[in-house]
């Protein structure tokens, strides 16, 4: 799965999208509407929290700077406890250094937006919508030319790799 990007000037052109998107046979959860605060999407399915938010990025972050630290707190924790390097307990500290790593990640996440978002925040905020959409690689060229043909107002604005795929 990919997810792809247009800019669409206003609501009336992103309904229309939305309905050929559907009628293509991609579902609303794949189809994602970011717009100015306090904008009526009138039915239009709203981008969540995971696509507004850091989220999933920070707490990728944070399971891998966790583990690393748990294996070096578990290392020189073994060392100096006197003990041979045993794998039970060096597993348990790399874990535990995940997990708090991963949640620590996550609720910093929250409370920032998706960088990845950064460049459109400009033409949001001037009422411009954003739609993404989640389709799978082989149909992005189909659907942006279908996209593109009858609305040459919008902009293709790119396409992105999601992880993990949403299905």
């Amino acid at each position: 799965m990919r997810r792809i990007y247009f800019l669409v000037p206003n609501i009336a052109i992103t309904h229309n999208i939305v309905k050929e998107l559907q009628a293509e046979g991609i579902e609303d959860r794949h189809i994602h509407i970011l717009a100015k605060r306090d904008t009526p999407l009138e039915g239009l399915p709203e981008a969540g929290m995971s696509i507004k938010t850091d989220f999933l990025p920070a707490v990728e972050r944070g399971v891998a700077l966790g583990g690393t630290t748990g294996l070096l707190a578990g290392l020189i924790g073994l060392r100096f406890a006197g003990f041979a390097i045993a794998g039970g307990p060096l597993l348990g500290i790399i874990m535990a250094g995940a997990t708090i790593g991963s949640l620590m990640g996550g609720l910093a996440g929250m409370n920032s937006g998706n960088s990845r978002l950064k460049q459109f925040e400009q033409a949001i905020e001037q009422g411009e919508l954003l739609v993404l959409v989640d389709i799978p690689r082989e149909r992005i060229e189909a659907i942006r030319k279908l996209v593109i043909k009858h609305h040459p107002e919008a902009e293709f604005e790119g396409i992105e790799p999601i992880f993990p795929p949403s299905y």
